[in-house]
């Protein structure tokens, strides 16, 4: 069963054992996260120029937009404002900025009518981020940038947090994957051609939970929850922001969600940066990580 908590006030330890029993939890607007948006906005509204960036792709080639999108989103993730902005939404909400350790953010972009739904606008199948070397103790957090509705936003599939779904991520190691396939998102229109772990059995898509928050709303659920792009039909292009947590004495202990049908191997957890400071995650502990995803299975 997956509950939505709105705006809970219990704090960041009780929160992770929540998202790990797959919760999801929304949150208002607030200081940290508006002031994220309105950098992104800005990043966004100068690249497009004088075209209205939700409108955009209706006045735009595919290839045209797909470039402009390929300088836009490089140039977001690596922003050094970013990093001090990030830390400021995480404190805000309650966690320690010692043992927090953050992803950079990533732009994404959902357009309508499958106008581009490969390479850099990749519209996600049903995933767990865990099935791509996530470890199971990472949170998602995602917000809109700019307003949103249930037809271009994200579903969960809750059924399958405690079912396995056969998958391909038996293929898919992380350190290969950044070697030979991240960087050619941009050449990938039309069709995608890269391996990427896929459902190998049908997903019952419904029931299904979609929540829309509020431009600078949050909604942060498990890495380890079934989730897709839901096919966007509203005639605006969608702009959101996403990042990944984890919380280091979760690594340490290999708390986290029960990983039901994960057997990638590598470990995203070398990406991530201390939020005090932007120290790495210590090495000792990635290394945990390097197999078979099987670490985190515990609570």
């Amino acid at each position: 069963m997956t509950n939505v908590l709105s705006n809970p006030s219990f704090d960041d330890a009780t929160r992770r054992e929540h998202l790990y029993r797959g919760d999801v939890m929304v949150y208002g607007a607030s200081p940290a996260t508006l002031a994220l948006v309105d950098f992104t906005r800005g990043l966004v509204e100068e690249a497009f120029g004088e075209r209205d960036p939700e409108t955009a792709q209706h006045r735009m080639d595919v290839g045209e937009f797909a470039a402009l999108l390929a300088e836009l989103k490089p140039r977001f993730i690596h922003h050094p404002r970013c990093k001090e902005l990030l830390p400021a939404v995480l404190e805000e909400r309650g966690c320690d900025p010692e043992r927090t350790y953050f992803d950079v953010p990533r732009l994404r972009t959902s357009t309508s009518d499958d106008y581009l739904t490969t390479g850099i606008a990749y519209a996600f199948h049903p995933h767990r981020d865990t099935w791509y070397s996530a470890p199971m103790c990472q949170t998602n957090w995602w917000m809109p940038v700019y307003p949103v509705t249930a037809d271009n936003v994200m579903a969960f599939h809750p059924k399958y947090m405690t079912q396995g779904v056969r998958n391909g991520s038996r293929r898919y190691d992380y350190a290969e994957w950044n070697r030979t396939s991240r960087f050619s998102a941009a050449s990938q229109i039309g069709k995608d051609t890269r391996d990427q772990p896929k459902p190998e059995e049908p997903v019952e898509l419904d029931p299904q939970v979609r929540v829309v928050p509020e431009v600078g709303g949050m909604m942060v659920f498990s890495g380890n929850q079934l989730h897709s792009s839901v096919p966007n039909t509203s005639g605006r292009t969608r702009y959101s922001i996403d990042f990944r947590v984890v919380d280091i004495d979760d690594v340490e202990a290999g708390r986290g969600s029960v990983n039901v049908d994960s057997e990638c191997s590598g470990t995203s957890l070398r990406d991530f940066r201390r939020c005090s400071d932007l120290a790495p995650m210590p090495e000792e502990l990635a290394e945990r990580y390097d197999g078979v995803a099987v670490v985190g299975a515990t609570r």
